[in-house]
Formats: structure tokens, C-alpha cells, sequence
């Protein structure tokens, strides 16, 4: 009997309480800012109504970088890509309160997305800030950065496109550092090839700040496509 691969995904659903106003959002706001996921590649500048640069966000939580990041950055379009319906209407109604257009949202698992939605060679750069360290060594397997994730949106960036990766977490960062320092076709941005600072574009949240209030470290990492 051939045994069967399992899919790894991007995320553990972990839902939690959707509020109505939250609801609402997904409801009202979704069939306008989002996309539908498909198993065949989306023309995003039909979907945007736009030749600007495109960058994305893997799991944007509740979206408070990225409506900031968009405001201040009106030349770009931003996709994000969640999985959880409470952040995902938190953004909606974040967007509209901040009269933000230059956002799309797919709520569907990142990797399927990547892998058929999104052609080779067309993003500017890409957001993953503050993934899930899965800090149990036996569940390290679960973390998004994987060689073979960097690999796939490695071929989705332009050329001189950029994968810009924040964590809280020693260890993660540590982790993602070696991952990314071993892909040829990545060059780290670093003058000592291990962090950067926080770049001016990335906000700081509340929960980042606390976390550095209580003297909680951050370490962000930006490679280039070569």
C-alpha cells in the first residue's frame, strides 16, 4: 500500500472567539478586499487595479503592522495571507478606520498560496514577523521557516526582491539566521552576516513593545534575492 505524504500547512488553526464586529467585517468587507484562493496563479495587478510593487505578508496576526506599513507606504499593494477569522476582521475594520486601500487579503493556508497562486518572479519582497517558535525541539518541524519554505519564496521574489523575517525568540532567529544564510540565492543584508536593526517601515506593536519593556529582545533578519 503506498503510504500517504502529509501536507505540511503553514499554520495550526487555533480560532478563539470571533466577535461580531469581527464578523461583520468578513462578511461585509472581505468579498470587497479579498481574494479567493485557487488552484491556478492570480493576476495580481488586476486584482489590485495596480502596477505598483507587491509584497506579502505570511501571517499578519491581527494586522496592526500591516495597515500601518501600508498607510505610510502608499506606493506598494500589500497581500496578506491569515488563516484566523478574528485578525482577518480585525485588519478589515482596521483598514477601513485608517481609510487604507492598498491591501488584499487571502485567508488560506500560505503555502498553498504561494504554491499556486503566486508566479515566480513577481513579488518585491516579503513580511514574516513574529511566526510561532514551536520552542519544543520535537515540534521544530512545525515552524514556517524550512528550508524548503525559504526555497519556494525565494523563486517568487524579483530580482533584488526581499525577505524580511522579526522574532522575539532567541533561539527562532538563531534558527532562521542559519537557514537563510545557507540559501545561495539569498544575500543576508547584514555587514556581519547575522541581524539588522529594525528597519523604519516595521512598526513597533504594543505586544513587541511590552516584550522589550520587560527587556525581551527582537531580532530582524533581510536577505536580498542575488
Amino acid at each position: 500500500m503506498q503510504q500517504k505524504i502529509r501536507h505540511i500547512k503553514s499554520f495550526v488553526l487555533r480560532q478563539g472567539k470571533i466577535t461580531s464586529g469581527q464578523l461583520n467585517a468578513i462578511n461585509t468587507l472581505l468579498p470587497k478586499y479579498g481574494l479567493k484562493y485557487q488552484t491556478t496563479q492570480v493576476d495580481l495587478e488586476a486584482a489590485f487595479d495596480s502596477k505598483k510593487d507587491k509584497i506579502i505578508e505570511i501571517g499578519f496576526g491581527m494586522g496592526a503592522a500591516t495597515w500601518q506599513i501600508a498607510k505610510q507606504n502608499p506606493d506598494n499593494d500589500y497581500l496578506g495571507i491569515e488563516v484566523h477569522g478574528p485578525g482577518v476582521g480585525t485588519l478589515l475594520m482596521s483598514m477601513v478606520e485608517h481609510d487604507v486601500n492598498n491591501i488584499r487579503i487571502i485567508q488560506h493556508d500560505a503555502i498553498e498560496v504561494l504554491k499556486d497562486m503566486i508566479p515566480n518572479n513577481s513579488i518585491t519582497g516579503f513580511h514574516i514577523y513574529f511566526p510561532d517558535p514551536w520552542h519544543k525541539k520535537k515540534h521544530h518541524k512545525r515552524r514556517i521557516i524550512q528550508p524548503e519554505f525559504i526555497d519556494l519564496i525565494s523563486n517568487k521574489l524579483k530580482p533584488s526582491g526581499y525577505i524580511h523575517l522579526a522574532t522575539d525568540w532567541e533561539h527562532y532567529a538563531l534558527y532562521m539566521l542559519q537557514i537563510l544564510n545557507q540559501d545561495p540565492k539569498l544575500q543576508n543584508q547584514s555587514a556581519d552576516n547575522t541581524f539588522v536593526k529594525r528597519p523604519s517601515y516595521r512598526p513597533l506593536t504594543k505586544f513587541e513593545q511590552r516584550g522589550i519593556n520587560l527587556g525581551h529582545g527582537v531580532w530582524d533578519l533581510i536577505f536580498l534575492a542575488r
